[in-house]
């Protein structure tokens, strides 16, 4: 199992191995903050996303590439929508979609896939399975990270529907750090989960209460 997931890594620069392991940590830190409701999410994240921009540029996964720049942008607009305060408190509250916020993610989940298959096309890639698999995570975890902007709970089941697909496809492509790293981000997402739901419900009973 060691060999599966590292004997990738015997012909990688030690700068790769470095850069890659940054984004190992700071990738599983983004998702600890997130699932504590703690605004560091995005300046971890954005850490973690850029070095991926460039990792995965190198190994030529061009869905990957537009998914975390895509993840760069989100994370300036999830830190400025977080960050939003009325009188000393945070206005942003942890909700549910509503219909109109349900076809939007339906709409980004669709466009997100038909822009990745013309990336791949623009750039006259060959288009293997495992890319199509790419063009699957990428629309699911572009929505989750909307929604996540949002503090919408359902960020957090699209995070691990795609976390879990992920784990076979990164360890496929022999990035065997990134492989480890989603088995970690897939139990962080269920605690995360967990522990918003416990937040909504709690808020829920307080409104039920006061009126």
């Amino acid at each position: 199992m060691v060999d599966f997931f590292f004997n990738a890594y015997k012909d990688t620069s030690w700068t790769q191995i470095i850069l890659e392991f940054v984004v190992f940590i700071f990738g599983i830190l983004s998702v600890w903050y997130a699932g504590k409701e703690n605004i560091r999410v995005y300046p971890t994240g954005l850490i973690a996303t850029v070095i991926s921009v460039y990792l995965l540029f190198l190994a030529g996964y061009l869905g990957e590439v537009v998914l975390n720049a895509y993840y760069s942008v989100m994370s300036l607009y999830g830190w400025y929508n977080w960050s939003k305060v009325d009188v000393n408190k945070q206005t942003l509250k942890i909700t549910r979609t509503n219909t109109r916020e349900k076809k939007i993610g339906v709409l980004i989940f669709l466009v997100t896939i038909a822009v990745v298959y013309g990336v791949y096309r623009i750039f006259d890639y060959d288009i293997h399975p495992e890319n199509y698999i790419d063009m699957l995570t990428s629309g699911i975890f572009f929505t989750g990270m909307y929604f996540m902007a949002l503090k919408k709970i359902e960020n957090w089941t699209l995070w691990i529907i795609g976390d879990i697909i992920s784990i076979p496809l990164y360890a496929y492509r022999g990035l065997g750090i990134l492989s480890v790293q989603f088995i970690i981000f897939t139990a962080l997402a269920i605690k995360a989960y967990l522990e918003w739901r416990t937040i909504l419900e709690g808020e829920k009973l307080n409104k039920s209460n006061s009126e």
